[in-house]
């Protein structure tokens, strides 16, 4: 049940425990839990760089504020893992993300599954942490559809995945199309962007339907 999933994230998945009676809610933290653009935002005018949110995409969209050009593809990926060393901890918290968790916590287990780089998965937890969301991380690369597969391959009971990536949706359907898919993307911005995910079950847009969404299926098995 391991198989495609990248060795570093391989560890994680051995100190998990997931209870296979309880339903699970695996989600995702940027732009579901944590307010990422709001951040990310800040950190490109310290760079002297900016989003100009011509789509949802991030390669092609930041741009140098000296000659609105965009920067390469490589330095995308140099300037986000500076963005996540020096920023993630940090971050906001979504309105009503701690409050939502907390609920459902009475109902469901937890497991956030971002893919912040794992040589910064302890920031990422310390920001969980300190805005009282502190569940299990497990920091991912790639597609996520392998891990939601092996973290609820025993699972007796429903299980959930909230993420605002329609590829996500879409690695999930294919490797463990049990798992109902909520798509959410809390930057309204960023949310006008992009349609429901085609391969999500619903599109949610804001914590209070997400808490209500799941509670009433977990109580009467229907949405």
């Amino acid at each position: 049940m391991k198989s495609g999933i990248h060795e570093e994230v391989l560890p994680q998945l051995d100190n998990l425990h997931i209870d296979p009676s309880r339903p699970l809610i695996v989600t995702d933290a940027d732009e579901v839990l944590f307010n990422f653009m709001v951040g990310l935002e800040e950190f490109l005018e310290s760079q002297k760089l900016f989003f100009d949110w011509s789509s949802f995409a991030l390669t092609g969209n930041i741009r140098r504020v000296a000659d609105k050009e965009p920067i390469p593809q490589e330095e995308v990926g140099t300037m986000l893992s500076d963005f996540f060393k020096y920023c993630c901890e940090g971050l906001p918290a979504v309105e009503g993300a701690a409050e939502g968790l907390e609920s459902l916590s009475q109902h469901a287990q937890i497991v956030v599954l971002s893919n912040v780089p794992p040589k910064y998965a302890d920031n990422r937890r310390a920001g969980l942490k300190d805005k009282g969301m502190d569940y299990p991380l497990i920091a991912n690369i790639g597609s996520k559809g392998q891990v939601v597969r092996y973290l609820t391959h025993k699972l007796e009971a429903p299980s959930y995945f909230i993420d605002d990536i329609p590829n996500n949706h879409s690695s999930v359907n294919l490797h463990a199309s049990h798992v109902h898919r909520l798509h959410y993307i809390a930057d309204e911005r960023l949310s006008s962007l992009l349609g429901p995910a085609e391969h999500s079950h619903t599109r949610l847009y804001n914590w209070p339907e997400i808490e209500a969404h799941i509670i009433k299926h977990i109580e009467t098995g229907e949405y």
